[in-house]
């Protein structure tokens, strides 16, 4: 990702359409609404905005619960007014124009998934118009998001939200284990988060990590992965390796890729490349390593030395790419297509791995 300070622009764009989103609130509330009943968009009683059910979208209300008939605009002029104000960006130039051509339309007849509730309570705030993994889904009713300095979790079972890590104030460790920052961290700006398996791990702009599992009291471990002027952690992956230890790999704007074992919170790899990592993602045997970043070319690595098996075109004709947040889609599949299985099982036995 690039340095961040720099794209102050496009996160004012981002948010001048959410100051509309906020101004939309307004005008309803502003409104005598003059019923109480169940489908009222805005509950006094509890000072919050109600949910929106299945039920109430198949009557015709508006999937986010937004009622546009007491609106001075209608939904379809709103969302031609955004098309043609929001200022889209991309990293490579006409990127976007690019993959439309490129890639197969859209089939949009199929039916994934199934609208079930819409909780406009519960909201995640974003600071960043890129960094955006601070949602995650641990179930199908369980979710961990941010909100302002906080990392909560909401159950839609219950509809209940509960503060799980507050950043705003001191966080310290409260276990002894080596390379523990033991002053912790003070109001720490949140980047990227990563839940899994009762272990959630935040990630900060410089480069902060903390760890917390779920089923105990308090955060386990603090440190700070590079004093880099750029240290922004982009994104964090757990996963389990071959024999069953739970690993955790950080991707950061210093060009570093950084791999610990859960178990004792170590560092036990740090592989450098030439341009900022925005992501990585590991193979189910551990063995390879997929890294992307501020560079239109993908790399597949031997995960063991970290040096380049393959690398793989980042356009839209090779591989699908989100043009909005510039994200990859990367699958092992692709890699094996192109030939990278092959090169990486070269390369290990040059090297000896």
């Amino acid at each position: 990702m690039s340095r961040y300070h720099e794209d102050d622009e496009y996160v004012v764009d981002e948010y001048d359409m959410e100051d509309l989103d906020d101004n939309m609130d307004y005008e309803v509330n502003d409104r005598d609404i003059g019923s109480d009943s169940d489908e009222d968009e805005y509950d006094y009683m509890s000072n919050k905005l109600q949910d929106t059910s299945a039920a109430q979208v198949r009557r015709g209300k508006d999937i986010q619960g937004i009622p546009w008939e007491r609106l001075s605009i209608t939904r379809e002029k709103y969302r031609q007014t955004r098309l043609e104000q929001y200022k889209n960006y991309e990293n490579i130039p006409q990127s976007g124009e690019t993959s439309e051509k490129a890639c197969k339309a859209t089939n949009k007849t199929g039916m994934f998934y199934d609208f079930r509730r819409s909780s406009r309570s519960v909201r995640s705030k974003i600071l960043h118009f890129q960094l955006r993994n601070l949602v995650w889904a641990t179930s199908k009713h369980d979710v961990y998001f941010m909100s302002h300095s906080s990392v909560y979790h909401w159950s839609s079972l219950k509809s209940k939200k509960t503060e799980v890590l507050n950043v705003y104030g001191r966080v310290a460790p409260c276990e002894k284990h080596p390379g523990n920052l033991e002053e912790g961290f003070t109001q720490t700006q949140v980047s990227t988060i990563a839940v899994k398996d009762n272990l959630l791990v935040v990630g900060g702009y410089k480069g902060e990590l903390i760890c917390k599992y779920l089923d105990r009291p308090g955060v386990c471990f603090c440190t700070r992965t590079t004093y880099d002027e750029n240290a922004v952690t982009n994104a964090l992956d757990i996963y389990t390796t071959p024999s069953g230890a739970v690993h955790l790999t950080a991707a950061n704007n210093d060009c570093g890729v950084r791999e610990f074992d859960m178990e004792n919170f170590r560092m036990t790899k740090h592989f450098r490349f030439p341009w900022a990592v925005n992501h990585t993602s590991t193979s189910p045997d551990g063995k390879l390593l997929t890294v992307v970043g501020d560079n239109p070319e993908g790399l597949l690595v031997d995960s063991r030395s970290g040096k380049p098996c393959w690398g793989v075109d980042m356009m839209p004709e090779k591989l699908l790419m989100h043009a909005n947040e510039v994200e990859y889609n990367l699958t092992f599949e692709n890699f094996k297509t192109f030939g990278g299985m092959e090169r990486c099982t070269e390369a290990s036995k040059e090297t000896g791995h």
